[in-house]
């Protein structure tokens, strides 16, 4: 007997073998023919699912309402996309086609590349096939069978991919919709009539796998939604995101530059970008000295060893620039540390390596005589040899994370639990060896600030600090009008081999960040696989204006490093005890945070941030002298004003300054000069008459002390599916 508990809180039973469609079908027929997908335990399947003999299952019917169902009908709709690109086009070679946030893509490999040109007769085709609303029919298959099956395709991808991705799996499943087959895990909509309004986009490059070492490929992006108003909708989303992109932007209003003989992701601040940085910058630091934060520097480098201790390196080797070596055999020797690091080479293994490359090196170092090696009896003692031997050795990295460096700050000297907490703080510069690809103006870089913080507290202190922290950062965004966010509570994956620490630490760890999140109401989802390695985080994903998601500020909880560097404080027991470490950064990257309140505002910055807050414009030229002085006054109450007394029309130099989106122009004249009087000009609500200049700097500055945030624009979130939800 099977037990089927449904969402309402019934249960249905069932003693024969059932699926989600006929459990659906005893409820009745209308919610049989609505029902897309369904979900089973957590698991988003097809309708067609086969359900268990007996036992007990969670069981929710998605329907088109359901955002759930909107992720695996686009997926349906990257199988068509594919099929309809296969009969208007010949040898074609298919990759992947996974869902994305906002649609989905597949990868090809043609003969003959295709073009914007060929989208009118991809979307015909595909339209003809949604019209036979044929079925798309999941086939399960040994893995040999399935290897038989995409040879006689002749599909060279899904062979290798059977071949070495797919290899451990013993069953393969497929789809198969008219005379389409493809190799793929599923779930699909019971039929192409379930597919709604559908658009291409784009086309771009992509590897093989993400591979730059592989074959290139075409990707083919597009979209899909079940109607065609949430389309349309769509459609002017993405087009109001290109009016908005900060890259556009950036450039046209003097932001920020990036330049190739500086190198592909290193941002140039230009002056008016700079004034931004800098004014976040001082609101950043000013809460920091309100809530007892202590400024801190560090180098931009450091010593390899370090970052081996806290695991930045070689965990993440291939996203961190390569270290500086003063030796060609040093560098042989940091590889196989970091293979060994990673598993991958046994002692005996690593020292067989290690003595082939003595005896390669051309340098004539040979250390196997050196600190007792060669009286080194057993494999363990010889492998302690060469870590020692290493670890004298110069080696430097380009700083990959702030924490170690707060970290050596802290062992600095001896802390007692009277000191703590201790909150260090930085704007500290970090590098990441980004892949050319996924460079992307700010939002995506290779040298970035981060706004870090790192704090070291005793355990029963763990709630309140971080608590604070998530208040600092709910504080930040409030004030720069991101307050539309959620909150992701970043969990240990545990069939993941990256993390380091106990299962029980990272429970613990775990359990804290729900219980703070629980008891200041905030609601959070939690997602296995998003922590960092050493520890479970709070992520602040927000919704911009036009509905976009972004991730910014980042709250981590860290038992891991504490005791990988061994830090301790001295408790009133007059024991060692070993301190928590929290990680947080309200803005994350200045580089990224920015970008993100370009588009946000569409360059359009509140009063209190813009690098240019008052512009005086002069009627003619008559009234230079009055406008120089006024000019000078504003700056002497600190507000960052230029004067434009260029001999042009008037309407010409407010045109300008609306283009350049000046917050607020002050106009004078010959009868302003007279009566001491200015007109002011309001970027969002247009001229605001004559008045003192004394009430004008008043309401400037009770508008920038608020630090007002007057939106222009505002949109609904969109939805979100994670890449390859859909594929093998």
């Amino acid at each position: 007997m099977l037990q089927v508990h449904l969402p309402d809180g019934s249960v249905k039973e069932f003693s024969s073998p059932t699926t989600p469609r006929g459990i659906a079908e005893t409820i009745g027929a209308r919610l049989a023919k609505a029902t897309l997908a369904a979900e089973v335990d957590g698991k988003v399947v097809g309708a067609d699912y086969a359900l268990p003999a007996e036992g007990s299952v969670k069981l929710k019917l998605l329907t088109r309402k359901d955002p759930e169902a909107l992720a695996v009908m686009r997926h349906s709709c990257a199988h068509i996309m594919a099929r309809a690109v296969m009969r208007i086009k010949k040898g074609v070679q298919l990759a992947f086609g996974p869902t994305v946030e906002g649609g989905f893509y597949y990868d090809f490999q043609l003969p003959t590349p295709l073009t914007d040109d060929d989208f009118p007769a991809i979307e015909a085709e595909m339209k003809k096939i949604i019209a036979l609303d044929e079925a798309f029919e999941r086939i399960e298959v040994p893995r040999a069978k399935a290897l038989d099956i995409v040879q006689g395709l002749d599909q060279k991808y899904k062979v290798e991919h059977i071949e070495t991705g797919l290899a451990t799996h013993p069953e393969l499943s497929f789809y198969r919709q008219g005379e389409f087959i493809d190799l793929c895990r599923g779930p699909h909509v019971p039929t192409a009539g379930a597919i709604g309004a559908y658009k291409l986009l784009s086309l771009a490059g992509a590897y093989w796998k993400g591979d730059s070492d592989n074959a290139q490929l075409q990707r083919l992006y597009a979209t899909a939604f079940f109607t065609q108003e949430e389309l349309d909708e769509h459609l002017k989303k993405i087009e109001e995101a290109k009016r908005r992109d900060h890259r556009v932007l950036g450039k046209q209003l003097q932001l920020f530059t990036l330049s190739n003989d500086v190198g592909p992701g290193l941002c140039l601040w230009l002056p008016k970008g700079a004034m931004i940085r800098s004014q976040l910058e001082e609101f950043i630091k000013q809460e920091l000295t309100q809530r007892a934060y202590l400024p801190v520097y560090t180098p931009h480098i450091g010593r390899i060893q370090m970052y081996q201790t806290s695991g930045h390196f070689p965990y993440y080797m291939e996203s961190q620039f390569p270290p500086f070596y003063f030796d060609p055999f040093m560098q042989s020797v940091q590889q196989l540390f970091a293979l060994q690091f990673q598993g991958k080479f046994t002692d005996a293994k690593f020292i067989g390596h290690f003595e082939e490359a003595v005896k390669n090196n051309l340098d004539g170092l040979v250390p196997m005589s050196f600190g007792g090696f060669g009286k080194a009896t057993t494999d363990t003692d010889k492998m302690q040899v060469i870590k020692d031997w290493f670890n004298e050795q110069e080696a430097y990295l380009l700083k990959p994370m702030n924490c170690p460096h707060h970290i050596q700050i802290y062992k600095a000297q001896k802390r007692s639990y009277k000191e703590l907490p201790l909150r260090l703080a930085e704007f500290g510069s970090v590098y990441r060896f980004e892949k050319t690809g996924q460079l992307n103006g700010m939002t995506r870089v290779r040298g970035f600030t981060q706004d870090d913080a790192h704090l070291f507290c005793m355990e029963d202190q763990v709630p309140a600090e971080f608590e604070g922290c998530i208040a600092m950062t709910q504080f930040v965004l409030k004030s720069l009008g991101l307050d539309n966010y959620r909150v992701r509570l970043g969990f240990r994956d545990p069939k993941s081999d990256k993390y380091v620490g106990s299962e029980q630490v990272w429970t613990r760890a775990q359990n804290a960040l729900e219980d703070v999140c629980t008891r200041l109401g905030i609601a959070y989802t939690a997602e296995p696989g998003e922590a960092a390695f050493y520890g479970p985080k709070a992520d602040f994903v927000v919704t911009d204006c036009i509905g976009r998601e972004w991730q910014l500020g980042t709250v981590q909880l860290d038992y891991n490093l504490p005791a990988r560097f061994g830090l301790e404080y001295t408790a009133n027991d007059n024991k060692a005890h070993q301190p928590v470490m929290i990680h947080r950064a309200p803005l994350g990257s200045m580089e990224r945070f920015i970008g993100v309140l370009i588009e946000h505002f569409a360059g359009a910055f509140p009063l209190w941030l813009a690098p240019e807050q008052v512009r005086v414009i002069t009627v003619s030229e008559k009234s230079e002298d009055y406008g120089r002085d006024i000019e000078r006054k504003l700056r002497m109450q600190g507000l960052r004003v230029t004067g434009d007394f260029r001999p042009e029309k008037l309407g010409a130099k407010i045109r300008d300054g609306q283009l350049e989106l000046i917050p607020y122009m002050l106009v004078v004249g010959p009868r302003d000069a007279e009566q001491g009087t200015v007109s002011l000009r309001d970027r969002l609500e247009g001229d605001l008459g004559a008045m003192s200049l004394d009430a004008a700097i008043t309401r400037l500055q009770e508008e920038i002390r608020e630090r007002r945030v007057r939106k222009t624009f505002s949109g609904s979130a969109g939805l979100v599916e994670k890449a390859g939800a859909n594929e093998y």
